[in-house]
């Protein structure tokens, strides 16, 4: 891992890294030991503990490329890459935040009021203010253009009327970012389109929790009923809402999450191999897996560094997020395949409850951020074949 270098000229060396990994480390372990949380796969999903997210935040760890202005720190996507990295190997409970953390403090830092940022930012990066997205919406599939949410203006308020679906964690936020139409129709498509910022709850906003397979309820229907909003609920300029959620899914896409969510799966196996024997197979199986999540994360560093410089990585994010995903579940077949475990729910080892939760998550692995359909598209207009 090279040395990275900020606007502010903060320059970070291997070695800094290296001790920030080991700090992290460090405190997983003590976690772990005390029973402070059981590791999980998708854990960045799953995993809603506020005061986990809390104690992250009092070491610095949430927030941590937002300027100290604002509550946050100021160090590099690199740094963040690092405790990132370490938090999902281990399988930390980190939902809570995740989507602030990621997405949301980016986007109002780039298109925000002073206003926004003083509400909403120190809250982020304490690790107590949570955020849902309000993007994909029912009948549209990974068609994030057909929006038919509107936000009508009312001079001094806004009246949003429609319906968003697998809204994570909005019955746990504190905050929406919503996609929303505020002028034209939607065969307009990406034009006309709005961010607005909804603070949760509200009178006129109805959460329906959408159960999994796993029988937990962490995605939502979210229907506004002609929710009246203030007029500085609005983020950024009008009609730019499409550009800039278009800047928004590089640090969505990109992120160690999309390949690193059964890496706790990976983790039990390796160790139960290194305690037990292996096979010759099992080694060559667990060779494979090792040298394609290495691959990935130094495409997803790529992303982190691109992002450090001010750019747009789009498409390499789309590609981080195409490869990572297909990764994550093939490394459940594998992992399945090669140790011939049964999984187990309940009362099983670590591997069989690991693989059990792997198996559930599997199917949404390639849907969530976009399709991979979508993705590959995305990147065939960048290398401009389509």
């Amino acid at each position: 891992m090279t040395s990275t270098t900020t606007e502010k000229s903060r320059v970070v060396t291997a070695d800094d890294l290296a001790a920030l990994r080991g700090e992290v480390r460090a405190f997983l372990r003590d976690e772990i030991d005390d029973a402070a949380f059981v590791p999980d796969v998708d854990s960045w999903m799953t995993g809603f503990d506020p005061g986990f997210s809390r104690r992250l935040g009092e070491r610095g760890w949430v927030g941590m490329t937002m300027p100290t202005e604002y509550g946050g720190h100021g160090r590099t996507p690199v740094e963040r890459f690092v405790v990132t990295e370490e938090l999902l190997a281990h399988g930390a409970p980190v939902a809570a935040h995740w989507i602030a953390d990621r997405q949301m403090a980016p986007g109002i830092l780039a298109n925000g009021t002073d206003e926004q940022k003083q509400r909403y930012l120190p809250g982020i990066a304490s690790g107590t203010t949570f955020f849902a997205i309000g993007m994909s919406e029912p009948d549209a599939g990974s068609d994030l253009a057909a929006v038919r949410t509107r936000a009508v203006d009312n001079g001094d308020t806004w009246t949003i009327t429609g319906t968003k679906v697998w809204t994570t964690g909005a019955h746990l936020a504190h905050a929406m970012v919503l996609l929303a139409r505020t002028d034209g129709h939607p065969d307009d498509r990406q034009q006309g389109l709005s961010q607005l910022v909804v603070d949760l709850p509200h009178p006129d906003i109805e959460i329906r929790p959408i159960r999994s397979i796993d029988g937990q309820a962490h995605f939502n229907e979210v229907i506004f009923h002609d929710a009246v909003v203030d007029k500085s609920a609005l983020l950024g300029e009008r009609g730019r809402g499409w550009a800039q959620v278009m800047g928004e899914l590089a640090f969505e896409r990109s992120g160690p999450e999309r390949y690193l969510s059964t890496m706790p799966l990976l983790r039990v196996w390796a160790r139960e191999l290194r305690e037990s024997g292996a096979t010759p197979e099992q080694r060559v199986t667990l060779g494979t897996l090792t040298a394609a999540a290495w691959a990935l994360r130094g495409m997803s560093l790529q992303v982190a560094d691109e992002l450090s410089a001010g750019r747009k990585p789009d498409v390499l994010a789309a590609m981080v997020k195409d490869l990572g995903s297909t990764f994550e579940g093939d490394l459940v077949t594998a992992v399945r395949n090669a140790s011939g475990v049964v999984a187990r729910r309940e009362g099983g080892t670590p591997l069989e409850r690991l693989l059990a939760q792997s198996v559930l998550h599997t199917p949404a692995f390639t849907l969530r951020g976009g399709t991979n359909e979508i993705l590959r598209g995305i990147v065939a207009r960048g290398l401009g074949i389509r």
